[in-house]
């Protein structure tokens, strides 16, 4: 009996959905051939977009790599089966990883793709593994010495780094204590002054990308004044560096007569901004309160709280967020699957706050900063939510899941990791 048109014209569908339908030809699983996971995997997110969980416990995760053919490349905190990167694979185009290994030793932070290697950040280096295209781990775990002799530091110790258009690599390192104090002072909070920390740390430091074996000291010291920049990437459009860093913390603890706690839990800002080579914010000199809308003096260098007589030479950020949120990741979304609106703009993934009492913990979210003719414009909105699985947050404890990394898929999907459990999340647009 003949085949009817429909029916043929339903099998021929299905063959080439076979072929083609389940990936998509910039690599990974298409994102219109994803089931979202039912709730969004616990995620709130805008109108039109939803979730796919791809996996649920890699590790310890921090920052992440996609590679062109959709392999997810993370970070971990601490070693996982022997290794501190997870290389995860769909195989099945389902959106689900179903290959996990791992590799590379020590564990670290910072990871990404340039040119035919995965680089990759322990707390003292930066290295690289060669990684043949399609391969989910190297054939040669060994790896390549690329920058090293960083300050051995406990606090802000990790390396996260970014690349710009002209084979640069661009590497944080924190500041090691919170406000550069002088210990010998025993009754009172006083800052060193210079503060010896600026020398090789609270900065970002510009490199080759290309050439191994190079030391700190013959990197350029590209800014200053930076506490700790844990959330930086390139902007390809407005060829320029951007970052989020961590601002200082104890102000009402070390200076009640100045700051209540109240105050304490909203100040200083976590900055958000562009950076050009030579730049200074001003840590620990100074700190940007986004309630006055001013860089003013730190209290361990004179400061009232209100003052700014030092800090007029300081650079001030693109954009003052929620004190105490912690950002630990910064991307710049380059896909085109989201809605115009959220090209070139920025999406930063905040860890969440320990010290905002009396008021309840903040961040535990990933927000959203659009840019309007290659500049930012000034305000944030919450784009993922529900990452704590509880509200408020009483205590970093009481936080089911915690935002630590984001990187964005050749199809242009958003990936957020969680610190706590190991999830991996995929965010896609799916239109009203």
């Amino acid at each position: 009996m003949p085949m009817s048109r429909k029916l043929f014209t339903f099998f021929l569908f299905a063959a080439l959905c076979v072929a083609g339908c389940a990936r998509d030809e910039r690599g990974g699983a298409a994102s219109e051939a994803l089931v979202c996971a039912e709730g969004n995997a616990g995620l709130s997110l805008p109108e039109g977009f939803c979730a796919v969980l791809v996996a649920d416990s890699v590790g310890g995760a921090r920052h992440m790599a996609v590679a062109e053919n959709g392999d997810v490349f993370v970070a971990l905190r601490n070693l996982k089966r022997g290794g501190g990167i997870a290389a995860l694979r769909d195989s099945t185009g389902d959106g689900r990883a179903d290959r996990l290994a791992y590799f590379g030793a020590p564990a670290g932070t910072g990871i990404g793709f340039h040119g035919d290697y995965l680089y990759f950040a322990p707390d003292t280096a930066v290295v690289r593994y060669r990684l043949a295209a399609g391969a989910l781990t190297p054939a040669d775990t060994s790896y390549e010495l690329i920058v090293s002799g960083f300050p051995q530091q406990g606090p802000h110790a990790t390396k996260p780094f970014t690349f710009d258009n002209a084979g640069h690599m661009y590497v944080t390192v924190g500041a090691p204590s919170n406000n550069c104090a002088d210990d010998s002072v025993q009754d009172r909070v006083v800052g060193l002054e210079p503060c010896p920390q600026i020398e090789r740390q609270a900065g970002i430091w510009q490199f080759s990308a290309d050439t191994p074996g190079q030391q700190q000291q013959s990197g350029v010291h590209y800014v200053k004044g930076f506490r700790n920049a844990l959330a930086l990437d390139w902007h390809p459009a407005a060829n320029k560096l951007y970052a989020v860093q961590h601002g200082r913390d104890v102000l009402s603890q070390n200076w009640p007569a100045l700051y209540n706690d109240t105050l304490n839990a909203e100040l200083p800002a976590e900055e958000f901004s562009s950076i050009d080579q030579g730049d200074d914010f001003g840590w620990p000199y100074c700190y940007y309160d986004h309630i006055q809308k001013k860089r003013v003096t730190a209290p361990e260098y004179g400061g009232d709280g209100r003052s700014a007589d030092r800090c007029t030479a300081f650079r001030t950020p693109d954009v003052g967020l929620p004190g105490h949120w912690a950002p630990n990741d910064l991307v710049i979304y380059t896909g085109e699957q989201f809605p115009e609106r959220y090209r070139n703009g920025a999406f930063i993934a905040f860890h969440g706050s320990w010290n905002r009492a009396p008021l309840p913990q903040g961040g535990y979210n990933v927000v959203f900063i659009p840019f309007v003719d290659g500049k930012p414009t000034g305000a944030y909105e919450v784009f993922a939510d529900g990452f704590a699985g509880v509200k408020p947050v009483a205590s970093p404890g009481d936080a089911l899941h915690r935002p630590t990394g984001l990187a964005v898929g050749p199809d242009g999907s958003l990936y957020v990791s969680d610190s706590v459990k190991g999830k991996i999340w995929r965010i896609i647009y799916r239109g009203s």
